[in-house]
């Protein structure tokens, strides 16, 4: 067999049109593989050894299921098709955990764990985050093996089932299977495109530590009437803290929170970029965040503070009593050339220079995602976007980096390559919350342009690559 780029594309679009797509996601996703939940090992293994595996074997590849080195966590599928030792190997990563189901929070008629199409959207848990996107990838490459024979490159796949709660773990069992896991570049799909009538690249992620900021003032609740006045309130206190860290438009006052990685490179390769995340996504305010920055440069080329929660007395049921203490629970996402180890150093440092020694920071995740960035103008980067706009007609928005973050330093990093993530979700699906959907029209575009990714690879690697 040979075939054409053509042919291997419309085998995709018939895929996608005649239900195969649909009737691959739905198996996937009636598997409940919730990785915050305490009993949910059972489904995960099922996921990498079961579906996956045996999806993947059809294929021709080899497949390991191989336990997390932190054993309450869940297993790592590593599926590999080697073709020819002397040709590109590409890695290709998805997460196959997906968060809670919150069954009870999702509109009537809809289910988290059965496919609902509804217009353009198809509904239910995993089909954005992540199980939809890597189900598009692996499409992709059959395709392309079925119309030319052989993918024309080395393959390898690999599967976790921890991202969603902070891919613990993942960073040991890349080191200890470095070999197995030795690629060219990884191109992967995860996150949202930025515009979900364009395709994106994005090639890193920036960074996100969680902390808490505690104020614990003395034990127990008193009287307001009797009290009022003369004992200090934490949760106007830790107010008062919280605005010494952004002004009231949230730009960001702690010196060492400012990048100074937002160069003259980075600004021409987000120049052609446009937030627009489709129908049901929020208005973006224009007088919120960096002042001096686009809305663009603020995602991506930029830090930003969120407090996520702000807890003090009991807001369920409120008493007239000071109360004895207040918490607020925060997050930093951060680009490339913060350092990730002197944020909270930084934070403490600030804090007490504004009088609030008394204030307790405590990091809320043992995890930290470090920020990655690749260059716009990397081989493999100009590669997909070459190939991207030749599938599709349209010149892709290139990212240097996803506003969101992913283990991607692992494989920056520990596994020493660079990285394509070709998104196949949009800002507006829902993911991480009820009703959780993939745009079709998105879902089918992936198919066709990861075919073209991966016939063009196996046609003519990016220079750099190994021939």
């Amino acid at each position: 067999m040979s075939g054409t780029r053509d042919s291997a594309i419309a085998r995709a679009e018939k895929y996608f049109d005649d239900g195969g797509f649909l009737a691959e996601l739905q198996r996937r996703v009636a598997i409940p593989t919730t990785s915050q939940e305490t009993n949910s090992m059972p489904a995960l293994q099922e996921y990498v050894s079961g579906e996956m595996t045996q999806s993947l074997q059809k294929m021709g590849y080899d497949c390991t299921v191989l336990p997390n080195p932190r054993a309450e966590y869940g297993p790592f599928l590593i599926a590999r098709r080697v073709e020819d030792p002397a040709k590109p190997t590409v890695l290709t990563y998805g997460h196959g955990d997906v968060i809670r189901g919150q069954e009870d929070q999702w509109r009537q008629g809809l289910s988290p764990w059965k496919i609902v199409i509804e217009g353009d959207r198809m509904y239910g848990r995993g089909t954005a985050d992540n199980k939809g996107q890597h189900t598009i990838n692996i499409a992709a490459l059959a395709c392309v093996l079925e119309e030319r024979g052989s993918l024309g490159f080395n393959s390898t796949i690999l599967i976790e089932t921890g991202e969603e709660t902070g891919s613990p773990g993942l960073a040991d069992f890349c080191k200890a299977n470095k070999a197995a896991l030795k690629a060219d570049a990884l191109i992967g799909s995860d996150g949202p495109r930025l515009d979900h009538r364009r395709p994106t690249i994005f090639g890193g992620t920036r960074g996100t530590l969680n902390f808490n900021l505690k104020l614990t003032m003395r034990e127990g609740g008193h009287h307001s009437g009797n009290w009022g006045g003369l004992l200090s309130n934490p949760g106007i206190m830790l107010a008062h803290a919280l605005a010494t860290i952004t002004d009231r438009r949230g730009q960001i006052k702690v010196p060492e929170w400012r990048p100074q990685t937002l160069t003259n490179s980075v600004r021409a390769a987000l120049a052609d970029a446009h937030i627009d995340a489709g129908e049901g996504a929020p208005t973006i305010d224009p007088n919120w965040g960096e002042e001096s920055l686009t809305p663009v440069e603020r995602v991506f080329g930029w830090n930003s503070f969120e407090v996520l929660a702000f807890k003090t007395g009991n807001p369920d049921r409120p008493v007239n009593a000071i109360p004895p203490s207040a918490i607020a629970y925060c997050q930093l996402r951060f680009v490339v050339g913060t350092d990730p180890h002197d944020i909270i150093p930084a934070l403490r440092r600030h804090l007490d220079r504004h009088g609030y020694e008394m204030i307790e920071i405590d990091q809320a995740r043992e995890v930290i995602m470090n920020a990655t960035r690749l260059d716009p103008e990397n081989p493999w980067a100009k590669f997909a976007a070459t190939s991207i706009e030749k599938t599709g007609g349209v010149k892709p928005n290139m990212l240097p980096n996803l506003g969101g973050s992913l283990p991607n330093e692992v494989f920056t990093d520990i596994l020493g390559m660079p990285t394509v993530w070709v998104p196949h979700s949009y800002a507006a699906c829902s993911q991480h919350a009820p009703n959780e959907h993939l745009l079709a029209p998105v879902a089918r575009e992936g198919l066709r342009l990861m075919t073209g990714i991966f016939w063009d690879l196996g046609a003519n690697p990016p220079t750099g690559a190994r021939a």
